[in-house]
Parts: C-alpha cells; sequence; structure tokens
C-alpha cells in the first residue's frame, strides 16, 4: 500500500450499518478485498500491522473502537465532524462521503469526499478509497460548516420536502407529483445557482405571497415560524440575485 487508488489491497470495514454496508458493497465492487463489515467482537484479534481499517460507527463511538485497533495499524473514521486526531497519536485518516446513504445499492462515483489524515500516508490512503469509489477528494478548513453545508443540503432538504409532501396532502398531490418539482429546480440550481429561483418572491408578487402565508395560518398554523423563515431567506436570495 503506497497511498495510490490502485495499491489499496485491503480495507476491514467496521460496522454493520448503512454506511458500512454501503462501502463494503462498493469497495468490494471496485476491485478491493474487503473484510466486512464487521460488528463488535468479530475483528479486534484479526487486524495486523499495516492493516487498513475504516471505522463506519457513530461518532460518540469512534475514539474507543479506535482502542482495539493495533498502533502499527492505518485507522480511518467515516465522519463529517471529526478530525482524525481522534483516533489518538497515530497515522489516521477520515473520508466522509458527500453524499445520502440509505443502503448498500449506493452510488459513489461523481460525489465529493472530504479526506484528512495526520500525515502524508494517512491523507494518501483516504484519498486511495475516494478514488477507489470514483469520488473527488476535497479538503475542508472547518469540518463542523462543511457538516452544516451537507445536513442542510440532505437532511434539512427531506424535511423541507416531507412538509410540502403534507400540505400537498391535503389538496390530492403524491409525493411523486412534488419530486418532480424538486428535481427539475435541484437540477437547475445545480446548473445556474441562485438564478434559478422561480415562484412569486423572485417575480414580485406580494399579493401571492401574502395568500399563502394566511391559509398557512389558518390551515397549519404550527408551520408559520417555518414559512416565514424559508420567505425571510428566499427573499434574500432573490435580493442576491438582482445584484
Amino acid at each position: 500500500m503506497n497511498g495510490s487508488p490502485d495499491a489499496l489491497d485491503r480495507v476491514t470495514i467496521v460496522g454493520p450499518g448503512r454506511v458500512g454496508r454501503a462501502l463494503a458493497h462498493a469497495l468490494s465492487t471496485a476491485g478491493v478485498a474487503v473484510r466486512g463489515p464487521l460488528a463488535r467482537g468479530q475483528w479486534e484479534n484479526s487486524i495486523q500491522a499495516g492493516d487498513v481499517v475504516l471505522l463506519c460507527v457513530p461518532d460518540g463511538e469512534i475514539a474507543r473502537a479506535s482502542e482495539h485497533v493495533r498502533t502499527d495499524a492505518f485507522v480511518g473514521h467515516c465522519s463529517g465532524t471529526l478530525q482524525p486526531n481522534i483516533l489518538g497519536s497515530r497515522s489516521a485518516f477520515s473520508m466522509h462521503p458527500l453524499l445520502a446513504i440509505t443502503g448498500p445499492g449506493a452510488r459513489f462515483d461523481g460525489a465529493a469526499a472530504a479526506v484528512a489524515g495526520t500525515d502524508d500516508r494517512a491523507r494518501g490512503i483516504a484519498r486511495s478509497i475516494a478514488g477507489r469509489l470514483g469520488m473527488t477528494a476535497i479538503d475542508v478548513s472547518n469540518r463542523t460548516l462543511y457538516h452544516a453545508a451537507a445536513v442542510i443540503a440532505s437532511n434539512y432538504l427531506v424535511a423541507l420536502e416531507e412538509t410540502a409532501a403534507m400540505l400537498g396532502a391535503d389538496v390530492g398531490l403524491e409525493r411523486r407529483h412534488l419530486a418532480r418539482l424538486a428535481e427539475s429546480a435541484l437540477e437547475n440550481w445545480s446548473r445556474d445557482g441562485a438564478a434559478a429561483l422561480t415562484g412569486p418572491i423572485a417575480r414580485g408578487d406580494e399579493d401571492v405571497v401574502a395568500r399563502q402565508r394566511s391559509e398557512i395560518a389558518r390551515v397549519h398554523p404550527e408551520l408559520l415560524d417555518f414559512w416565514d423563515a424559508l420567505t425571510a431567506r428566499t427573499r434574500e436570495v432573490a435580493a442576491e440575485m438582482k445584484h
């Protein structure tokens, strides 16, 4: 293992959750020999010197799990918020796929991956894993802000669409109807940025905005603060778009 994508021989994946299963499947498909994903008690005594161990466990368990990895092995984690130094004073790395992963069939190619390492060799391993998956390795200066952006782009997006689906259900709209609208907006934004903004706020149609707010207050008053916050942010984006 010399840090290049083609030299990544074997990876032991710890953690049989969504991310662990997805990475195990994708790396195996890419021709990497994969052990796992393994659960607690299945791997602690089988790590050899020079092995690459990827911890796909919750953030709160990473440091404790790393204590079971011998110091002459390479260990990394998949957390989006933590640096590799959480793994102690050793050669360690992190590789966080910027991707919403719900199962083993996730496609990693074309996505970005935030990588870091405590030394050049460790960083090379992180980049090798990302490269074998067809991902673009990126360096991130502020992991907390990076992860906040990721949460908005994925987790909060799902919450937003669920809210739209709740309102749509009142008038007979199905998820599939709104999904195509959301997909078209995301496609436009990925190409045009803020210029993709459409709708009454972008047009300056304040009568429509006011009527919508009144109806939200009448039918779903619990959503009014949420609506107002989104309206305010959309006004800011619309104003920025005109400058």
